[in-house]
């Protein structure tokens, strides 16, 4: 039994990268969110914020969905 430590390593830089940007994704559109709060209550309008925190989370839908695609393929 061999391992390919250099394909083991590869798979572990890109599972750490395609993590930290989902966790990442997931904040900017938690934090658009709470943006929205805010503005809301100070009578303000943040239409943009939502929709950017919408598109993040549907960016995280996506690469979820992506990844449940790879894996049942």
């Amino acid at each position: 039994m061999s391992i390919d430590w250099v394909a083991l390593g590869s798979v572990f830089g890109v599972s750490l990268v395609v993590t930290v940007a989902l966790v990442g994704l997931f904040t900017l559109g938690i934090s658009g969110l709470s943006h929205r709060e805010r503005a809301a209550a100070q009578g303000q309008s943040a239409g943009l914020a939502v929709t950017g925190a919408y598109a993040c989370f549907a960016a995280c839908a996506a690469a979820v969905a992506y990844g449940l695609y790879l894996i049942m393929a």
